[in-house]
């Protein structure tokens, strides 16, 4: 099917805010029909369109958002990029790109709001980044100002971490790290991801808790986990992210997602830093 997104004015109300309240900084967007990659891990059997998304900011008072490239779509960001010009300055987007990508391509990404590439890993060996054209890459990502997102197990970040820090790259963790279920926090993976907080250059997504523990063990195993996060990396460098649509989730809704910020943050004021001041600053939103 042809590639779209909706209408420009859709959700575009509270768009030109003077002062950014709240950033969703991960989410998706698809519809059913888009080319799908080979090998992907899921499939998905719904749409979740922009005009959906941005009225779920709207629902529950957030300004601004990020799309996030999903994976059963490769590096096909035709659709994402859509959805960033039509939301006319509302969204920033991470997209998913080889290393074949042209300086010309990765302009007109940034043009559309793009600010960062997703390193997604699951199920995936991790690629020789210290080699080229991986390093070279990396070097034109730094260039950008965009930074690097990594979706991995916690066990394995010790593999990839050290070799983006090295290039010189801002790293995003997706999904509290993804500790391993049975471990949680006393997984090394997770202490790992804990000793970074050091760099200065590591921020970690407060996002799909579900994906690291039974549906009913989420929220009290992501209050456990925000409460190191915040010791090590301090608001500064924690970000919300709903995971918005919650694929292979179903059975979550973007108001708990939201709501179990509030549970695991009770102070407001940290909660208007992680949400205001630290996403507006890595995804480049001002108002």
């Amino acid at each position: 099917m042809a590639v779209s997104a909706p209408s420009p004015a859709i959700g575009s109300g509270t768009a030109t805010s003077a002062r950014v309240a709240a950033i969703d900084t991960h989410a998706h967007v698809f519809v059913r029909g888009l080319a799908l990659a080979e090998g992907r891990r899921y499939t998905p059997g719904h749409d979740a369109t922009l005009a959906d998304y941005l009225a779920q900011l709207d629902a529950h008072g957030l300004t601004h958002g990020v799309l996030v490239q999903p994976s059963f779509l490769g590096t096909d960001n035709r659709y994402l990029r859509n959805a960033l010009r039509a939301g006319r300055g509302r969204l920033r987007g991470v997209v998913v790109i080889d290393p074949a990508c042209t300086d010309d391509e990765l302009a007109m990404m940034a043009d559309d709001g793009v600010v960062g590439m997703r390193l997604n890993l699951v199920g995936k060996d991790v690629p020789p980044l210290d080699a080229p054209p991986w390093r070279d890459l990396l070097a034109r990502i730094v260039g950008l100002g965009w930074h690097v997102e990594v979706h991995l197990p916690a066990a394995r970040l010790p593999a990839v971490m050290p070799r983006l820090l090295d290039a010189g790259c801002a790293v995003v963790v997706d999904h509290f790290g993804r500790p391993d279920p049975a471990l949680g926090v006393a997984d090394p993976g997770y202490g790992y991801l804990l000793r970074q907080a050091g760099t200065g250059r590591v921020w970690v997504k407060l996002s799909g808790a579900y994906r690291n523990w039974p549906h009913e063990q989420a929220a009290e195993a992501g209050a456990e986990a925000t409460r190191l996060l915040l010791d090590a990396y301090t608001p500064a460098r924690l970000l919300w992210g709903s995971d918005w649509p919650h694929t292979e989730h179903g059975d979550m809704a973007y108001g708990a997602a939201y709501a179990w910020l509030r549970q695991w943050i009770a102070e407001d004021e940290t909660r208007r830093i992680i949400l205001g001041d630290t996403a507006g600053r890595l995804f480049r939103i001002d108002g």
